[in-house]
């Protein structure tokens, strides 16, 4: 991936323009956000011999944050990855721009240090979808027979939920178990509802893509296996969980 391709994605996803703040170095460029003023990307044009690799000319460069040191210490195993050029190296790195590292991954850790670097209003904004389990109560709603005639139905929205996330629907007693797989296609659709038993201030559109044998992940399997012993409101479902969740059914 080359410098102006890296300029051009920067600008075309997050709306930032580069600034060059240095008279002494007048190619090195700064991305930040406007927010919270801090840097996400450093652009520069350095000496290969500067960085350790071989050959006299010079090389475009970005340095980009990690906050995990785990993961930054297996970026910088691999080919165009190294500890970061004049930063902090325990929590940047540098990516050369000469096609060694792949241009899909160059744009993932552009967008890792951009919210590694991000206000907390602006990550929950840019963060990736998530995957949630929410609960769903027969008593008040058919949730067992909702999706016999269609495949898309409003649902109470909960907290911290955005479109693009995923639910699985976990239904109460006498079922006791997730039951279905829906992606949250629309939020935030205004609804006041208020009795004794629920208060539902916004809805959320779902569309279904799975659904479950009642018998696979029960309230038992869930607390025995997975580590998940009530679900009382919208809640992040451990990795073990997720990847069973994608299992094929078995015939």
């Amino acid at each position: 991936m080359e410098q102006q391709a890296v300029f051009d994605y920067i600008k075309k996803k997050y709306k930032v323009l580069p600034e060059y703040p240095w008279r002494r170095y007048p190619e090195y460029a700064v991305f930040r956000h406007a927010d919270n003023n801090k840097w996400f990307v450093l652009s520069a044009t350095v000496p290969r011999n500067k960085l350790g690799i071989p050959g006299a000319d010079h090389v475009d460069v970005i340095n980009v944050k990690v906050d995990d040191p785990f993961f930054r210490d297996m970026m910088i195993q691999e080919n165009g990855i190294m500890p970061a050029y004049h930063m902090n190296k325990q929590h940047w790195i540098t990516v050369l721009l000469d096609g060694t590292v792949q241009d899909e991954k160059v744009c993932n850790l552009i967008d890792m240090s951009f919210l590694a670097t991000a206000s907390a209003k602006k990550k929950e904004k840019f963060r990736p979808p998530k995957e949630w389990i929410i609960p769903a109560n027969p008593k008040y709603f058919d949730i067992v027979h909702a999706f016999d005639d269609t495949d898309t139905i409003n649902w109470k929205q909960g907290a911290g939920i955005r479109k693009g996330d995923t639910v699985f629907m976990y239904v109460a007693a006498p079922v006791s178990a997730v039951m279905y797989k829906c992606k949250v296609i629309e939020t935030d659709i205004p609804y006041d509802h208020e009795n004794k038993y629920i208060t539902i201030r916004a809805l959320m559109k779902i569309r279904l893509q799975k659904r479950y044998d009642p018998e696979r992940f029960t309230f038992e399997v869930l607390g025995a296996d997975y580590g998940i012993y009530a679900v009382r409101g919208p809640r992040g479902i451990p990795n073990s969980l997720s990847e069973a969740l994608k299992e094929p059914d078995i015939p």
